[in-house]
């Protein structure tokens, strides 16, 4: 079960034109979803664009949503931390 701030590995498994769909690396599993303006590649041009088999570091920001909605952005994770306290 995810909740709101937490934080997971993913692997993308489809990238859409609105962001891409996810596969959460934990016990429980799951699936997850990025929107495109959630992705580093959104905001720079040196990050590369989302690909099939991505791994990468995210924040939960709507767990309550199906699929839970997340995040890539670094300024988004130091916010869940600090939200949690772990930051």
């Amino acid at each position: 079960m995810v909740r709101n701030h937490d934080e997971f590995d993913v692997v993308i498994k489809v990238v859409t034109m609105v962001g891409s769909f996810v596969t959460i690396e934990t016990a429980e599993g799951g699936d997850g979803f990025i929107d495109q303006a959630k992705h580093p590649s959104w905001w720079s041009e040196e990050a590369p664009p989302p690909a099939e088999g991505d791994r990468l570091h995210v924040v939960v920001l709507n767990a309550s949503r199906t699929p839970p909605r997340l995040s890539a952005l670094e300024d988004d994770i130091e916010i869940g931390r600090r939200l949690r306290g772990d930051g």
